[in-house]
Order: structure tokens, then sequence, then C-alpha cells
């Protein structure tokens, strides 16, 4: 499988997006990065945590009665409703598939008794697994105070979820037939368009997505490129088409990185998070990420695609990041200036304007 992409259209100014990292599967040499630890509301990818959180605690033929609490949780269709039973494995399907908020969390409180006691095992299980820069509050991934994580993290968080063959076989299903205790049958289809894509259906395993209005578009996905298995990891899209399209460009990128037609590029931009999660400054420095000698702890996960077994032999690594140096030049200028309008005087004060080389 090759992807179409120029090389010349694969600038970081063509990937709108927050940040991105592209992740080597195999290495753990992370093949292209923007703005990699920029910390973003991770909307509903945190459902790639909870669905550990859940599978490390309850068997999947376990029911599950909807609570009052969860059926009042904003979601989208279908909607679960207070007193239906649902087994863990089905609730899985929903939460993984369509994205169900509902779903997730009951299955919280199935665990914990309630999602806020459940957050404090998504914050154990996400340092267990070397995730570092993030803070989880919800199981569903809909905005709490104080809630985060990165593009790197991220990348992080489905790099160990594919060792969980119950993730890795829902995140690759584009649709499921759900029949609960109640004979209501309910039919889902994946959020992931790119299982659909028909130029990209052969290459992409599965993925998670998600939206917030501050978190904007977001998605973490695995792919094949030629029998080598990368994440990809985003972000703060603007919009649902420049969330697959930013996702086809880093899997071009990945590929010609593999090809060594092209080093691995640490990007970093400027972001002012006192502004909107997608207001960007202007690129500053770009980087060669470097690639990590020192491996070890190799781990096997297996993910079925069309009946296929595709092996991922895994070796985790310590990623050195790229440190970004600013000049920074401060001109300070003053000026005042009398206006007169009806007899009223205004003087203005002292203006302040600092640019940023």
């Amino acid at each position: 499988f090759t992807f179409s992409f120029a090389e010349e259209d694969l600038g970081v100014d063509n990937i709108s997006a927050i940040s991105g990292v592209v992740l080597d599967a195999k290495t753990g040499m992370v093949l292209y990065a923007k703005n990699p630890n920029v910390k973003i509301p991770p909307a509903s990818t945190v459902k790639l945590l909870t669905a550990m959180v859940v599978l490390d605690r309850l068997p999947l033929h376990k029911k599950v009665r909807i609570s009052k609490n969860a059926d009042d949780t904003p979601s989208v269709p279908p909607f679960l409703r207070e007193g239906e039973v649902y087994t863990v494995e089905e609730l899985l399907n929903l939460m993984l598939i369509k994205s169900s908020n509902q779903a997730a969390v009951a299955l919280a409180e199935a665990v914990s008794g309630s999602e806020e006691s459940f957050s404090v095992l998504m914050n154990e299980k996400a340092k267990a697994i070397g995730i570092q820069n993030s803070k989880f509050k919800t199981a569903s991934g809909l905005p709490a105070p104080d809630q985060y994580t990165t593009a790197y993290d991220l990348a992080l968080l489905l790099y160990e979820a594919l060792k969980y063959p119950k993730i890795a076989e829902i995140i690759q299903t584009p649709v499921k037939i759900i029949t609960n205790d109640q004979g209501r049958t309910i039919i889902v289809k994946n959020t992931n368009h790119l299982l659909f894509d028909e130029d990209y259906k052969d290459a992409v395993i599965g993925g998670k997505t998600g939206y917030t209005k501050l978190s904007k578009h977001c998605l973490v996905n695995v792919s094949k490129i030629k029998d080598r298995l990368v994440i990809t990891s985003i972000l703060g899209a603007p919009d649902r088409w420049s969330l697959w399209n930013d996702t086809k460009k880093m899997l071009k990128i990945a590929e010609l990185v593999l090809e060594n037609k092209i080093s691995p590029v640490y990007i970093n931009t400027v972001v002012n998070l006192t502004q909107p999660v997608n207001h960007i400054y202007a690129v500053k420095n770009k980087y060669k990420s470097a690639k990590n000698k020192n491996s070890k702890n190799r781990i096997s996960v297996a993910i079925s695609k069309n009946n296929v077994k595709h092996s991922l032999i895994a070796k985790t690594k310590s990623v050195k990041k790229a440190r970004s140096h600013h000049k920074i030049a401060k001109k300070d200028a003053e000026a005042s200036k009398n206006i007169a309008s009806k007899n009223k005087r205004f003087k203005t004060a002292q203006v302040k304007a600092t640019r940023h080389s």
C-alpha cells in the first residue's frame, strides 16, 4: 500500500491540527511530531483508558444495569435508558464504536460505584503504563476542569491499549449489532470514517475519535505501512475533514521516513493556551527527532483484521524531547495623545508592545 500525497504538500502548514504524533509501533521511534506535549482536553479518546481499566476488573459477560445517572449523561444516540441491562462487552462496543458517553458512565459505575472514584483508577493506570503529562477526570471524556492529555501520551495510550485483544477487536469493527436483555436491538456504526475510506481501509486498522468544543476534533489510530504498524495521534483539528486529511498526510510522512527518504521531524509552534485551543501562532522552530538506541522490554500484540492476525513486536523506548530556544527581543514604545471630544479629554495609557522573534 502506498500513500498518495506529494512530498511538497506535507509541510507543517498543511497539517491543521494543533498537535500530532506518529509513533513507530515496532521500535517506539517518533517519526513525526508537532507540538507533541501541548496539553489539550482528550475528549472521547479517553475511552480507550476507560476500556483498559474496565477489562482489568470486570468479566465480559457481567450484566450492568443502566442507572439514572448514566441515563442523564449527555451522549450521542442511540440513547441508553434507565433500567436497561447490557453486558460489559456490549457496553464496551457501544463506547468504543459509537462513542456512547452513557455506556462509559455505566461501566465506570459498575467498576467503582461512581465516575469520580473510577477516575482515580484511570490516573493510576495511566501512570502505570508510562503516561506522564495527562490527567483524567471523566470516563467518557466529557469536559471537566483540569482534564488534559498530549498527542504523545495519547499515542502511548493506544500503544498500550492494543495489548488488550478485546480493544483491538472492537476498534476495527465497522458496524455492530447489539441486543440487550430487554430485546432492544441497536445497530452502531464506527465513528472512525477512515475504516470506510476506499483508498485507506486496507491500511487503517482502527482507533478512537473524540470531539468537544475545547478539544476540537481528535483521533488516535493504528495503521499498517508495508507490514509495519504505526500509531498516529491528532488533537485539535478544526473540523472532521481536516482530521481525516491530517491523518492521511501523517501516514505519508511515516512512509517516507520508514523508507529513509526523509528524516524524522520534530516541529514546535508557539501556542497561546489562554486563547481558544485552536489558536496557533507562526511556526518558530523545526527539529529533527533523534532515534533512541536504548530499547528494551519487548512486547507482542496480536491484531486481527479481516480474520488475518498481524503480529506486532514493539520495543518500548524513551524518546528524547527536543528543546526549543527562542530569542526574544522586546521593544517598548511610549506614546501619548490628547483627544478632545465634547469638552471631554482622554489620555491614553502607556502601551507596551512585545514582539517575539
